[in-house]
C-alpha cells in the first residue's frame, strides 16, 4: 500500500492535475474519495491539529458560496469543523498525507517537495 494518500473529489481539476504529476514523478499514490470513501471526524480532526481550520476551508468552492452569508461571514472554528464534516467539498482539495506530514493544496513544486522526501 502507498505511504502517501491524497484525498479529495474525482472531478475536482487541482486533485487530477495532483495526481497525474504524481504519477509522472514516479510517486507511487492512493486516492482516497470523500464522497464515496467518507470523511472520518477523527481524519478531519488530525488535519485540522496540523494545519488549522482556516487553511483547510475552501473558500473559493461553488459549496461555499452556496452556504447562506451570515453562516460564512460569522463563521469559526467549531462551526467550520462541523461544516467540513457535513460537506467535505467545503475542504481544500487536495489533502496530502505522508508519513504524519499533512499538505494542502497543489502547485508546481508539490511534486518535487514530495520526490524529494523519498
Amino acid at each position: 500500500m502507498a505511504d502517501l494518500v491524497v484525498y479529495g473529489i474525482p472531478n475536482c481539476d487541482t486533485v487530477r492535475r495532483a495526481r497525474r504529476e504524481l504519477t509522472a514523478a514516479g510517486l507511487e499514490h492512493r486516492f482516497h474519495d470523500f464522497r464515496k470513501d467518507g470523511l472520518t471526524a477523527t481524519l478531519l480532526d488530525r488535519w485540522l491539529g496540523s494545519v488549522g481550520w482556516d487553511a483547510l476551508l475552501n473558500r473559493r468552492g461553488t459549496t461555499w458560496r452556496q452556504l447562506p452569508a451570515e453562516t460564512r461571514d460569522g463563521i469559526d472554528a467549531t462551526q467550520a469543523r462541523s461544516l467540513m464534516l457535513d460537506r467535505p467539498t467545503l475542504i481544500r482539495r487536495p489533502v496530502i498525507e505522508r508519513a504524519g506530514e499533512i499538505l494542502v493544496g497543489w502547485d508546481a513544486d508539490r511534486a518535487t517537495q514530495l520526490a524529494g522526501k523519498s
